[in-house]
């Protein structure tokens, strides 16, 4: 079986050469149309020089049908190339994942960061190199929606948890199916649209338009001007004037309620080609033989209480959609004035709307849900060996063997970690530089997939459901006066009050450290100690070795260390964690090498 990187580079070489060969064929249209044109207009003007109009007229119609049907297989195998095109950028995107170069993505969901946030800001779930950068392969906007509020807010229970790792394993293992899907996406990614409009609209009915009697009627002015000009054009019965009063009727039956179809048709037309790819992606989902229960159940969605599709209802209302033109153009105006097609179209938009409107949201969430599961089924297709954690229902655990940070590679260093509640609060101590920060971040985002349904960075992973809760970044705010300790401390109150309201597991980053020593170490002691009493398991780490002796007199917290080692002055880092308090100290040294002179012996 081929590994990821192999299986990208097959696929990029393979869609590389596809975008190519298409290309040349585009070329060829490109050229067969030019010689049609060229070819028609010559055989027309020696056939009109020569006086002979039949001929011409022949020549004309033949060339132009020619160049109708080379027009449309020509834009058929421009869009065959660009759809090759974007499966060679997925598979070139995913082979620089693969090898590590994915903090160069454009999309970092940079406006999804909260600092206000439980614990995103500290985690690196949203921003530069972070989790959301890594594995997003979401392209329409609910699709990142989706994304964001299931890496923010992952409120599964147990059983869902279980089955959205069944549905990931799933979407993992069919690598040229998602990889479709995503294309769809792609297509339209620089056009993306919040779809709220859109489903304002599907919810909004035009009784005014539901009408059978004034769709019957709006007929009877259309069928007038019509007859009428024809029979100006065909016979000297009508004069020019009647014509003009045809049309005049039909310009004035245009401004009642104008602006407010102006608006709705506005909106249709605005959603065009999101519609287009919204088709197309429930066109692949619908195909599609699932197994699991989360993909069968999402797939289940896009039918109606009668059965129909929501591809084919999606379908048609691209369709409509495609039909309302550029409301700006001169040709709009001359064929909306002689056949009314604001209200053709809401006519049909309403017929549309009363069927299928209040499907919208759920056919088009139901896309956005398998953008989200498809992006977090990259860690599965891209690290076999990582492991689907074991999620318990009752008592609090975190328990991981060999446990590496998932946003690390070559530099990753792995460790074993256990908390119960029988030792619920880890303290660390080490040097600067030593590990600890990144230990604590590596047991956040680690739990946050697990919640997620996706693979972890161990060997073995078990854990309860908890509420994450961070202290780890903070600074001052200048514009709203506030201090780093003082944004420290509301912090904290934030996570006592998040305490006392249920299970929490917390990451606490060199604590109190805006204060003096004398207050740091008073302040953390009593937090520490208040906590160990509590639905909490947490870690917290420290430069403050004399918290070191809260073991001996609480047996629910534990140390552990990191440590550093020196040679020929230099210092060195194994990030391996180690029982006991640290006994080792680099301050001095990392003094001494920024210039300050001292006597270390």
């Amino acid at each position: 079986m081929r590994s990821a990187k192999e299986q990208y580079i097959k696929g990029k070489e393979y869609y590389d050469k596809l975008a190519i060969k298409q290309k040349e064929t585009v070329n060829f249209y490109s050229a067969l149309r030019l010689i049609t044109v060229i070819a028609g207009l010559g055989f027309a003007i020696f056939f009109y020089t020569d006086n002979d109009y039949d001929l011409m007229a022949v020549v004309l119609i033949a060339a132009t049908v020619m160049f109708t049907i080379l027009a449309h297989y020509h834009s058929k195998v421009i869009q065959k190339r660009k759809y090759a095109a974007i499966l060679c950028e997925i598979n070139e995107k995913a082979l620089k994942r693969v090898e590590n170069q994915w903090k160069d993505f454009a999309d970092k969901g940079e406006e999804f960061k909260d600092e206000n946030h439980n614990y995103t800001g500290d985690l690196d779930i949203f921003g530069k190199a972070s989790l959301f950068q890594w594995i997003n392969c979401a392209y329409t906007y609910i699709g990142r929606d989706k994304l964001r509020k299931t890496l923010e807010e992952p409120k599964f229970t147990v059983e869902e948890i279980y089955k959205r790792q069944e549905a990931i394993k799933e979407l993992a293992s069919n690598l040229g199916w998602k990889h479709r899907f995503m294309a769809e996406g792609i297509m339209v990614s620089s056009k993306a649209k919040n779809p709220e409009d859109l489903f304002k609209w599907g919810n909004e009915k035009e009784d005014f338009y539901c009408s059978y009697w004034l769709r019957m009627l709006i007929q009877i002015p259309v069928i007038t001007a019509i007859a009428v000009i024809i029979l100006f054009f065909a016979t000297s019965l009508i004069s020019y004037k009647v014509v003009l009063g045809a049309l005049a009727v039909e310009g004035f039956l245009l401004i009642p309620g104008g602006k407010k179809r102006m608006e709705i048709l506005g909106t249709v037309y605005d959603y065009k080609e999101n519609i287009k790819a919204y088709d197309k992606m429930l066109q692949l989902i619908e195909k599609k033989q699932f197994h699991c229960e989360v993909l069968n159940d999402l797939k289940g969605k896009l039918y109606t209480s009668e059965n129909h599709s929501a591809s084919k209802q999606i379908g048609k209302l691209s369709n409509l959609a495609s039909y309302i033109s550029d409301r700006s153009n001169l040709a709009h105006f001359v064929f909306n004035l002689l056949f009314l097609l604001d209200y053709q179209y809401m006519f049909a938009l309403e017929k549309w709307k009363k069927s299928y409107g209040h499907y919208l949201n759920q056919w088009i969430e139901a896309i956005g849900e398998m953008e989200a599961l498809s992006s977090l089924s990259v860690i599965s297709y891209e690290h076999p060996e990582w492991v689907m954690p074991k999620v318990v229902e009752e008592g609090q655990v975190f328990k991981a063997k060999h446990m590496g940070h998932p946003l690390l590679s070559e530099n990753r260093v792995c460790n074993d970690l256990s908390i119960a509640k029988d030792k619920n609060i880890l303290l660390i101590t080490g040097s600067n530089m030593s590990g600890k920060s990144t230990l604590l971040r590596t047991s956040g985002i680690n739990l946050v997939l697990a919640y997620t349904g996706a693979p972890v960075c161990a060997v073995s992973f078990s854990c309860s459901i908890m509420n994450i809760f961070t202290c780890m970044r903070v600074s001052d705010n200048l514009e709203k006066n506030i201090s780093s300790f003082y944004a420290e401390i509301l912090r904290i109150k934030g996570l006592v009050q998040e305490v006392n309201s249920g299970p929490v597991f917390f990451l606490l980053d060199e604590i109190f450290k805006g204060t003096n020593s004398r207050d740091r170490h008073m302040g953390a002691k009593l937090l520490i100690n208040q906590f160990c009493d509590k639905e909490v398991l947490g870690l917290v780490s420290t430069h403050d070795l004399e918290l070191g002796d809260l073991e001996k007199t609480n047996k629910k917290i534990r140390n552990y260390h990191f440590r550093e080692f020196y040679n020929d002055n230099k210092i060195y880092f194994d990030y391996k964690l180690r029982t006991g308090v640290s006994d080792t100290q680099n301050a001095m040294y990392l003094m001494k090498m920024a210039g300050i002179e001292m006597d270390l012996d």
